[in-house]
């Protein structure tokens, strides 16, 4: 398959490109410079700039693009540039995949498991609601601007992610380094449902969408535990003691609105995901973080 890609250098798009091209697909990618070969595509989200003839020939987009939500301090200004940073860029693909009214590609759109808001124990497939949290609500409105290629007919698969698990980046860069030193514990009671799926299994899910007979959203997840769990199973993992808990009040102080992605309770399912025949490497707690341990 021909395939183009925004967010090609983030974690998850950083792991994806060597494995689709590994896979015998051509893969360009978008850049906000002027392209320096005939692998890149320059565009310019923030004014909505992208040439229609881009995506010639094409037969799907990866939209992996997006302000890092976790990297700083949730401010005023740093809540409005997640959100445009994911409105923009969602919407100039999906704009400029409706504009050419034939041969319309399939547009795989990066989304979040926040979607559904804290939840407690309800497992939720693909059907539920959204809920009410700040990250709900950068869903809906990024979710919202891919309305025009799913108006044209393309295939659109809304890829709401869980926490990903793996090495060099991703929801687990900063606790890592805990664990590994023996300092880690759970995060605030413990029972909240983390939905978490390994690095490996969210590029593979990705590549396995491309084809998959899957349209609207995907819970990119393997499955759901409580975070206590999740995190002993890493300190096992890493041979270490998951003793020191971090409380609740001390993770909304440092964090603000993202300690709901933290705090809060998602039992995500992967209903669409299995539906479709795909099957985790990792589909378990144990391998997973065995995985994580000797990558």
């Amino acid at each position: 398959m021909r395939i183009v890609v925004a967010g090609s250098h983030g974690f998850i798009g950083s792991a994806l490109l060597p494995r689709l091209r590994a896979g015998g697909h051509e893969v360009r990618t978008l850049v906000r410079r002027p392209a320096a070969d005939r692998d890149e595509i320059s565009w310019d989200p923030d004014a909505g700039a992208l040439d229609p003839g881009a995506l010639d020939g094409v037969d799907a987009v990866v939209d992996l693009a997006g302000v890092n939500a976790a990297s700083r301090p949730l401010t005023a200004a740093r809540k409005r540039a997640v959100v445009a940073s994911r409105v923009r860029t969602a919407g100039l693909l999906a704009r400029t995949i409706a504009a050419r009214r034939t041969d319309l590609p399939v547009l795989l759109q990066a989304s979040g498991i926040g979607a559904y808001g804290d939840r407690g124990d309800t497992p939720l497939d693909e059907q539920e609601p959204l809920g009410t949290t700040f990250f709900a609500d950068v869903v809906r409105q990024w979710e919202a601007a891919v309305r025009p290629a799913q108006a044209a007919g393309a295939r659109v698969v809304l890829l709401r992610t869980g926490v990903v698990l793996g090495r060099g980046g991703g929801a687990l860069q900063p606790l890592l380094p805990v664990l590994r030193a023996g300092l880690g514990g759970r995060l605030g009671s413990g029972e909240q449902f983390w939905p978490w799926i390994t690095l490996v299994d969210e590029v593979r899910a990705i590549e396995h969408l491309l084809t998959a007979d899957v349209d609207g959203p995907a819970n990119l997840v393997a499955r759901a535990d409580r975070n206590r769990d999740v995190v002993a199973a890493l300190a096992h993992a890493f041979h270490r003691p998951a003793v020191v808990p971090v409380p609740a009040f001390a993770l909304r102080l440092a964090l603000r609105d993202f300690s709901s992605e933290v705090l809060g309770s998602v039992r995500a399912v992967p209903a669409a995901l299995e539906r479709s025949g795909f099957v985790p490497e990792h589909p378990d707690l144990d391998r997973a973080a065995h995985w994580v341990a000797q990558g």
